[in-house]
């Protein structure tokens, strides 16, 4: 059975952190206990399990933050930020008395020479490591990472903000180490945009720090660039992607269900409630999240055969079944447990979304495809956006679900004038909370049209005229033509240049090293092995994160990484809209209509 360290970024951190981390403890035969902050917890449960630790000799996780007993006998390894809270939390465990017999610590990034004097000057004597690892970012995915950090959203994008160079410096570090962890020094471009220019600011941020870190003379890891490119995309590119109602089966299911933490809360027959992890340990989870609905919907029928199939040979089996036959088959029932589990849960799930789509949905993915796609299923051009955006308005569709049908009509327009807003908002009834509409300006997406409109540009699209998709489901994510762009060497490096210089050579799906004869392009003539990662700064949708892996799987000598500061959902990012215009300490939330 796979373990959760077997899918590709994860697999990779989880190799880092035992090689760097508990390979230093590793001559001692003592069991040991290990000690995490908040981030470092959910790194480690993004990439291993309990019992990954306790083949490492791990008996006890502890949190730094909280009372622990003194347990003088063992050593302790520290694996935590390089915060002031991190590093008074560790002091005080040596003093005035040591909690241990010995402390390993292992900073996830570059401790400051302050705090690394401090811990120093207090507890030398009990320090037998002290290492930075160079991770501090979360594998979430095999393609997949986040830096964690909701709160940059405020940071960046508010006009109060106090802390936007410090949270793009420190976006900036965990990129680096991402990089390290990868093993790549790419080229990094940005998107030139006269409005906003923070995507600029952290290129040149992450462009300087990957050079420290890489071309140090006295640096180890000292290294040239690699083939490799790192694009940086500022969300205001696609408002479209993270308003639109997805029918991938798992950017639905976070939409449209309470998930928190990655938990599925459903209900058995019998009225028993049950919680299951939607994570990388389930395989079906795996080959499902990236389906269309109506295609998980059509696998339902299967399943349940398969079901109904597997319990009717058990039956047999246990008939039939010899003494020997009943040892193998009992090595087998934990995983064809774990296999009948999964299945119950996927059915659970995709029932309920289909109840979803059927009361509610449905009624909105036409308009919404037509506003969003500009066009409507027969490929004619919308040419009355209210005309398409007035049936959502006339029905009693939540107020969310109004303002999400708004917004795409306005992105449709390229902003609206103030005379029409002002309608909109009366009609939706969000007089006191406009903010939901006009503090996309702050990410320089346009609400309000004026005369200096010419200045912002949409991003122009690819065709995709030739592919067969649903007509609830025809917009494809902005970002998925920036990769491809750049995987086929077509990405105009005037709107995207780099950040300082460029690769020698790219090896996308149709580049060919100056040094190889070119002998045409066929798949077997193409080297592998290149990565682009893109970076979304403002949060990353689950559409655009399925796109990482249909690009890679189209591409096979390219795999793209997507990452962000954090994922978003529309709600999620509605209310981080809203709170741009609100002074520090006030929140809102959407009051959904009563039914």
């Amino acid at each position: 059975m796979a373990s959760g360290a077997d899918h590709g970024l994860k697999k990779l951190v989880w190799q880092k952190i035992k090689d760097s981390l508990i390979a230093d403890c590793r001559k001692s035969e003592v069991w040991k206990i290990l000690i995490l902050d908040h981030f470092t917890t959910r790194l480690l449960s993004s990439c291993c399990k309990m019992s990954d630790l306790m083949s490492e000799d791990i008996t006890i996780v502890e949190d730094l933050h909280k009372n622990r007993e003194p347990v003088p006998e063992m050593k302790a390894i520290y694996f935590m930020r390089p915060t002031a809270e991190c590093i008074d939390a560790f002091i005080n465990d040596f003093k005035p008395k040591a909690k241990y017999k010995a402390a390993y610590v292992f900073f996830t990034d570059y401790c400051p020479d302050d705090l690394f004097d401090k811990m120093k000057k207090n507890c030398a004597k009990h320090i037998k490591v002290c290492k930075e690892i160079n991770i501090s970012f979360l594998p979430l995915e095999a393609q997949v990472f986040s830096c964690d950090n909701a709160e940059a959203f405020k940071s960046i994008y508010s006009p109060n903000s106090k802390d936007r160079d410090q949270t793009l410096e420190m976006i900036a570090d965990q990129i680096v180490t991402l990089c390290a962890t990868l093993d790549e020094y790419p080229g990094v471009r940005f998107k030139k945009d006269p409005n906003l220019n923070y995507g600029k600011k952290l290129a040149e941020l992450v462009d300087n720090k990957l050079a420290r870190h890489y071309e140090l003379d006295d640096n180890p890891n000292k290294k040239g660039k690699t083939q490799a490119q790192l694009l940086i995309v500022d969300r205001a590119l696609d408002p479209v992607s993270p308003i639109l109602h997805e029918l991938t089966y798992q950017a639905m299911a976070y939409d449209l269900i309470q998930i928190k933490d990655n938990t599925y809360e459903y209900k058995l027959k019998d009225g028993c409630k049950k919680e299951a992890l939607l994570n990388e340990e389930d395989e079906l989870w795996v080959k499902l999240r990236h389906m269309h609905i109506a295609e998980v919907t059509g696998q339902i029928p299967k399943l349940v055969k398969e079901i109904s199939a597997s319990r009717g040979e058990r039956k047999q089996a246990d008939e039939k079944i010899s003494i020997g036959g009943l040892s193998q088959l009992m090595k087998k029932m934990p995983g064809f447990r774990k296999q009948m589990a999964q299945k119950t849960v996927h059915l659970s799930l995709a029932e309920d979304l289909m109840n979803h789509y059927q009361k509610n949905v449905e009624k909105l993915c036409k308009a919404e495809q037509d506003l969003a796609v500009g066009a409507d299923a027969e490929g004619q051009k919308v040419k009355d956006p209210m005309r398409t955006l007035l049936p959502v308005l006339l029905h009693p569709h939540d107020t969310t679900d109004k303002i999400r049908a708004v917004l795409l009509y306005i992105f449709s327009l390229n902003g609206t004038t103030a005379e029409n807003l002002n309608k909109l908002i009366q009609h939706v009834k969000i007089e006191d909370e406009r903010g939901y509409i006009l503090n996309w300006e702050h990410l320089g997406v346009p609400i309000l049209s004026t005369p200096s409109m010419f200045s912002f540009r949409k991003q122009s699209r690819r065709d995709r005229s030739d592919e067969e998709t649903y007509k609830v489901s025809r917009w494809t994510p902005v970002i998925k033509d920036l990769m491809e762009d750049v995987v086929e060497n077509k990405l105009e490096v005037k709107d995207w240049p780099y950040q300082s210089e460029c690769p020698s050579v790219w090896n996308g799906s149709r580049a060919v090293s100056a040094r190889q004869k070119h002998k045409g392009s066929s798949p077997d003539d193409l080297r592998s092995g290149s990565r682009l990662i893109v970076f979304v700064l403002g949060g990353v949708t689950y559409s655009e994160m399925r796109c990482a892996y249909e690009v890679t799987h189209a591409n096979k000598s390219c795999e793209v990484i997507i990452g962000s500061t954090h994922i978003l959902t529309p709600r999620s990012l509605l209310e981080d809209i809203y709170n741009l215009g609100k002074q520090p300490m006030e929140s809102f939330s959407i009051e959904e209509d009563k039914p």
